[in-house]
């Protein structure tokens, strides 16, 4: 157990081999999931002129001191302005002008009464009929009130996005608002994933005696891309020396940022995987003090980055998530690559090897408190209750039992996008 390396000094050395790739421009429609590659800088106000926020009328707020609900005050309406459209006039003494929300204010206006505080409210339609020569306004107003000024939300010059971020929906909301029609991002890092066993059968193919299907290149693939990669299959190959060199070889044609295989770094007597990339590069580390995932291992194929993921369905997807995803979210740019992660109470005592274990779980709020409960045993083939889990419990190394009520860290499983 001496041998093997510590999770965090394991993490630790395969993050120092990676750096962000390089960036690109593209078109605003295909920027959410995209992490952003230099700060954006407006060039524009946001409101770009003042605006009414409400349905009413633009009013000099001068014209209506000491009004009230039982001392109105009449309003000379002298124009109709919907949104779009930009006012020629000018208000005088005691002019209002009819206005929707959005539309820009006439020149005198300095506020708006919203139409409920006036005569002219009587239905919910009565603002899109034609409005009358004269209201009756009920409320006194200040000056700015129900106004969006120019530069409220943005002015000229600001930062408003900066580097190294998810783009998420209401950011390239923003950018369109600003007009932006192209994004500078990193690029997707292009990772190939490789799946070796005799026993593997690729999907299209019936299930012989014997054989299963590939699975771990669709869960792989889809956390790559969950992640912001670009996710290449190289397919399946046979447990001999030949066809694992010939796949990597194809993988090298690829020009990917990383290769990626499942099963074929253990100490198995048809385990060649390792043996190929020392053959043409270097192994860095291999087994890891963890559980699942313990036969891991990083290195370079012919300088392209490796990271060797062990065959049996969880510990691959628990390997990815402890190593692969932090190395890939560095390569798309993002500076902080930890996970959140929440205090939970445990319902069950746990046993454990001594092994940094994680743990598939269920965990919910109950009373304030988080609560975890795992989701059946906790084989490494059990992918059905990976399934069933929200989450990983990590039980630290050396800790071989923990009582129920003990409480531990939790990876939340159902985060997307960077959050987690």
């Amino acid at each position: 157990m001496s041998q093997l390396l510590s999770v965090a000094e394991a993490r630790l050395r395969l993050l120092n081999a990676f750096s962000p790739v390089e960036s690109e421009q593209v078109q605003l429609a295909h920027a959410a999931g995209r992490v952003l590659a230099e700060e954006i800088v407006s060039k524009v106000d946001l409101p770009s002129f003042n605006n009414s926020s409400m349905d009413g009328y633009a009013v000099r707020s001068g014209d209506l001191d000491g009004t009230g609900p039982r001392d109105p005050i009449e309003l000379l309406v002298v124009a109709d302005i919907p949104a779009g459209i930009v006012p020629s006039l000018r208000l005088g003494f005691r002019q209002a002008a009819r206005i929707m929300t959005g539309a820009p204010l006439p020149e005198g206006a300095d506020a708006v009464v919203p139409i409920e505080d006036t005569n002219q409210y009587r239905s919910e339609k009565q603002i899109e009929s034609g409005f009358s020569e004269r209201v009756s306004v009920y409320r006194q107003v200040n000056a700015g009130d129900y106004v969006r000024p120019k530069g409220e939300d943005v002015c000229s010059g600001d930062v408003v996005l900066q580097a190294n971020r998810w783009l998420r929906p209401q950011d390239v909301g923003l950018l369109a608002m600003l007009g932006i029609m192209q994004v500078p991002v990193f690029r997707r890092p292009r990772v190939g994933m490789l799946s070796t066993g005799d026993e593997l059968l690729p999907l299209e193919r019936p299930l012989q005696p014997g054989k299963i299907h590939d699975s771990n290149a669709y869960t792989l693939a889809n956390q790559v891309i969950r992640d912001g990669g670009e996710a290449i299959y190289l397919g399946i190959a046979p447990d001999n020396e030949e066809s694992v060199t010939e796949v990597l070889e194809q993988a090298i044609s690829s020009q990917l940022d990383l290769i990626i295989s499942s099963a074929g770094v253990s100490v198995g007597a048809f385990d060649f995987v390792r043996t190929v990339v020392e053959k043409h590069g270097d192994i860095d580390f291999w087994r890891v003090n963890m559980r699942p995932g313990k036969p891991l291992a990083f290195g370079n194929y012919r300088r392209v980055p490796f990271i060797g993921l062990p065959g049996n369905p969880v510990s691959a997807f628990v390997g990815y998530e402890v190593f692969v995803r932090p190395a890939l979210l560095h390569m798309v740019g993002l500076n902080e690559t930890s996970r959140f992660q929440l205090k939970v109470n445990i319902l069950e005592a746990i046993e454990s090897d001594g092994r940094e274990s994680y743990l598939r779980a269920v965990i919910k709020l109950q009373e304030g408190n988080w609560i975890a409960r795992l989701t059946g045993h906790q084989g490494s083939g059990n992918l059905l209750s990976l399934v069933q889990a929200n989450a990983l419990l990590i039980i630290p190394s050396g800790v071989k039992s923990l009582p129920s009520g003990a409480v531990v860290d939790a990876w939340l499983l159902d985060q997307f996008g960077g959050s987690g």
